[in-house]
């Protein structure tokens, strides 16, 4: 570990800031990989995955912010995801209009399902981690499970 940390001292600040950001939150380094992609106009994603991140990506094609999507792995056997995002013709705009964290490993948000937060007055999705799985906010309320609020997507 101790050799992990010196090399980091080689690298720009820029760079040691993503490696920290990437081994601090791997939700939020996703989020944040989409969210640049999104502002720079590509057109496909590609991101490290996990099953949390895999659950996030089904939901985020299931509400229709993405296009498609598709679960592989690297030269290396690592898993990663493709991620092809939605564009409106007409507005040459994205589906995804912005992506915030809001638990984070220093502040964990947990909410019931009374506390249930509604994003843009419904019209965005809020997704949270339960004991019965990663779900939307809409769907928590079904299930009358309440969770810690991963992210909010609008």
């Amino acid at each position: 570990a101790q050799a992990f940390f010196l090399s980091l001292y080689k690298l720009s600040p820029q760079t040691r800031s993503a490696v920290a950001l990437c081994r601090a939150s791997p939700i939020a380094d996703f989020l944040t990989r989409i969210r640049n992609a999104v502002k720079a106009n590509h057109k496909v994603v590609e991101a490290p995955g996990s099953k949390i991140k895999q659950e996030i990506t089904k939901i985020l094609y299931e509400q229709g912010y993405i296009l498609a999507y598709k679960f592989d792995t690297d030269e290396k056997g690592h898993p990663s995801i493709k991620i092809a995002l939605k564009w409106d013709a007409a507005t040459k705009g994205n589906a995804i209009k912005d992506l915030k964290r809001v638990s984070r490993p220093g502040l964990r948000q947990y909410v019931s399902v009374g506390d249930m937060p509604r994003v843009l007055n419904g019209l965005g999705i809020a997704i949270l981690s339960t004991s019965k799985g990663i779900m939307t906010d809409a769907k928590a309320r079904k299930e009358n499970v309440g969770g810690e609020v991963l992210c909010y997507i609008y």
